[in-house]
């Protein structure tokens, strides 16, 4: 699963912080056909003097950083991006206002359940999709 960082600017999330972040994860299961129950979500709220975005942003510009086992198809990637921002759009946040940015590591390169090297492991679900 991959591990993921959300930046927001504002606390206009107020009381909805779980349900967007469960909008994520949802996103990613369906497009990279990942375990429900295996997740790595963190939100920060950042106030507005100390997270400059581009000029065009709205107030809901959302940055989104995934990351990911080396391994996943270019319409893997593609489904992800569309439906993160799809899952988004609820909450009031422009399919512009979203940035994704992919971080592709190696499994070698992961220490997991254990300190085990991911390469090591059966995952419970494949990573080439």
């Amino acid at each position: 699963m991959p591990d993921v960082l959300v930046e927001v600017r504002g606390a206009w999330l107020g009381s909805q912080k779980s349900r967007f972040l469960d909008a994520i994860h949802a996103a990613i299961v369906d497009a990279l056909q990942t375990p429900k129950g295996d997740k790595v979500l963190r939100l920060t709220e950042h106030k507005a003097e100390q997270f400059a975005v581009p000029q065009s942003a709205g107030d809901k510009y959302t940055h989104i950083e995934l990351t990911m086992f080396v391994g996943r198809s270019l319409a893997a990637k593609r489904a992800l991006y569309k439906a993160i921002v799809r899952n988004l759009e609820p909450f009031g946040v422009a399919p512009n206002d979203v940035k994704i940015i992919l971080i592709e590591v190696p499994l070698e390169n992961v220490g997991i359940r254990g300190g085990n090297a991911a390469c090591d492991l059966d995952l419970g679900y494949k990573v080439q999709v």
